[in-house]
């Protein structure tokens, strides 16, 4: 099977707009993304996808894959099917697309092999989500982060910003996880998936991943253990990240 990845960045954003290209350390948020997802040894491509002449124009200048999309699409998987159609790789059906969000600058490539390992390891599972384990009562009650819920085998049976699964108490022990930005699909499953509308709980809860659970498929979590690792939500976010930046291992690696 054939591995691409694709980092898919655009300026507008409602609570930060022209995030991608934002400092953090002295370099674009989207410069540590796409340096770290390139740590990954067995990419075929990985491309940059934009709308933006900004964006493109500075990853041009890295001399990274990028390709312009459209500027209509809504959701970030729908660029990635797109920048996936257009890349220039001749992808069979069950090759894999891995989208790596841009706006999680502390990733590590290993979180990446976490991610496709199920669809590597059971040829019936058509996407996966990097799912992080949850170890402070902050985060699981921090509506920005999409908690998720999964069946014993472990598939997903729901994702939602509220507090699930229930406790009277948080502990680590509870076993919550959190979507982490970090998902990967067989080709024809994404396909399948930006030609569906967006769903009720989809739009419920921002969440793509019900779309999937909505129109009757699944998705296999990729289990991976708390990490000091934070995605940009707002600009106050950058300060706290930078500085769990200049402690991570893989500083000053890129």
């Amino acid at each position: 099977m054939k591995i691409i990845g694709v980092v898919p960045a655009r300026m507008a954003a409602s609570r930060f707009p022209g995030k991608p290209l934002h400092p953090i350390c002295g370099r674009p948020m989207v410069e540590h993304v796409f340096c770290r997802a390139a740590m990954f040894p067995k990419w075929d491509g990985l491309y940059l996808a934009t709308c933006d002449l900004e964006i493109f124009d500075f990853g041009q200048s890295k001399g990274w894959p990028t390709l312009m999309t459209s500027d209509r699409h809504t959701r970030a998987l729908d660029r990635v099917a797109e920048a996936a159609d257009k890349c220039g790789q001749s992808l069979e059906e069950n090759d894999i697309v891995v989208c790596v969000q841009g706006d999680e600058p502390m990733l590590h490539p290993d979180m990446i092999s976490e991610s496709i390992r199920p669809l590597q390891e059971d040829a019936k599972v058509p996407c996966t989500v990097l799912a992080m384990a949850i170890v402070s009562e902050e985060q699981y009650r921090n509506p920005d982060t999409v908690k998720i819920i999964h069946d014993i085998q472990g598939d997903v049976l729901y994702t939602s910003r509220s507090p699930v699964p229930y406790c009277k108490q948080f502990t680590p022990e509870l076993g919550a996880r959190r979507i982490y930005g970090i998902f990967a699909f067989r080709w024809y499953f994404l396909k399948i998936f930006t030609g569906m509308t967006q769903s009720p709980l989809e739009l419920a809860e921002s969440c793509d991943s019900n779309r999937i659970l909505d129109n009757g498929y699944r998705q296999r979590i990729a289990p991976y253990p708390f990490a000091t690792s934070f995605s940009i939500d707002s600009p106050s976010d950058v300060d706290m990240v930078g500085k769990h930046m200049l402690l991570d291992p893989l500083w000053g690696k890129y």
